[in-house]
């Protein structure tokens, strides 16, 4: 079954879409995903409505609608489309100010605001990714809240800047080269960071498919080379102490709270 899901908010969306993560425990519907975030005004909830009225037309059945809208008018005008609503407010955020006894705030932008870090946290902690991704330099290590290691093109950069993105983690990362595994240790730079140090593995498979979308037939690339890379890419991290994670079947999401959690056990 084909249905379209339209994910309406008067901010950026991103509350939206994370709540949107339920339609994931419908894998037998197939969901045309709209995003109309920044609906914020009456006109642009009439731009809202008639999308979700074409979406109707589209697929002879309701759309579904995720909504984040704060403004209690803006929200019921919109309710008056043909829907099925998922509502943060109505559901969630209305009855938990009615069994606290506090009026909740509905300002656009609220709730991505308390549960993520703060704007300026969030990019000082993208710009120091950046600065230290795939080993670029050693210099400021001592501020990264977690350093990921792993051989090249197993997961460590997409999972560095999601971390920076969506909690204000500074994490650098650095890739296990032959010269390390020559060494049978972890670069002298990182040795004072041990306990700030998270490995990343994958398995042969999977990387010589990712490496050789890169470089195709390249020793690099080559399915022998990769498994010897990871084999003794998980010596080293193991005779290091290195807790580790693979990559292979899990989202960025899953490695970051794999992460997150072996964070908040070293701050204990």
């Amino acid at each position: 079954m084909k249905r379209s899901a339209l994910f309406i908010s008067d901010s950026t969306g991103m509350t939206a879409s994370a709540l949107g993560k339920l339609l994931e425990h419908f894998p037998q519907t197939v969901f045309t995903q709209v995003r109309i975030p920044f609906t914020d005004t009456p006109e642009k909830i009439d731009i809202a409505k008639n999308a979700i009225l074409q979406a109707k037309q589209q697929d002879g059945i309701r759309p579904i609608v995720i909504m984040s809208l704060g403004n209690i008018e803006l929200r019921n005008s919109l309710k008056q489309s043909d829907a099925y609503f998922v509502d943060l407010f109505s559901t969630f955020i209305d009855p938990l100010g009615i069994e606290l006894g506090e009026q909740p705030l509905t300002g656009s932008g609220i709730a991505h605001g308390i549960m993520g870090s703060s704007y300026s946290d969030r990019m000082e902690a993208i710009n120091f990714t950046l600065n230290h991704d795939d080993g670029m330099t050693n210099s400021g290590l001592e501020e990264a809240q977690v350093i990921l290691v792993g051989v090249s093109r197993c997961g460590k950069t997409p999972t560095s800047i999601y971390l920076a993105m969506q909690f204000g983690i500074k994490a650098a990362n650095y890739p296990l080269i032959p010269e390390d595994f020559e060494r049978g240790n972890l670069p002298a730079a990182l040795m004072p960071h041990i306990n700030k140090i998270f490995g990343l593995t994958i398995r042969p498979e999977r990387l010589h498919s990712v490496r050789s979308e890169r470089r195709p037939d390249s020793k690099y690339a080559s399915l022998e080379n990769c498994r010897q890379e990871i084999t003794k890419a998980e010596s080293l991290m193991r005779n290091a102490g290195i807790t580790w994670a693979d990559s292979t079947s899990r989202s960025i999401e899953e490695l970051s709270a794999i992460i997150m959690q072996r964070l908040r056990i070293q701050k204990v």
